[in-house]
């Protein structure tokens, strides 16, 4: 019987019990663009640097991710 920890029956075997999904968004890889909120400047996105890190170079307001 299950033990209600989504691991079915036996609980055993790969991919089994919780916290193997794909998460919420998380990790979005090096693709797209980190924008600036305030004057709308485009910069591509580093691979590794959150873009909230990035001060944008035109006004240096945080800038934010977008796809």
């Amino acid at each position: 019987m299950p033990r209600g920890d989504g691991t079915g029956p036996r609980g055993q075997g790969p991919m089994t019990g919780r916290g193997m999904g794909r998460g919420r968004g998380f990790g979005i890889g090096s693709a797209g663009y980190c924008i600036c909120p305030a004057c709308g400047e485009k910069v591509p996105h580093q691979r590794g640097v959150p873009c909230t890190t990035v001060k944008c170079p035109k006004c240096g307001a945080r800038m934010t991710r977008s796809q």
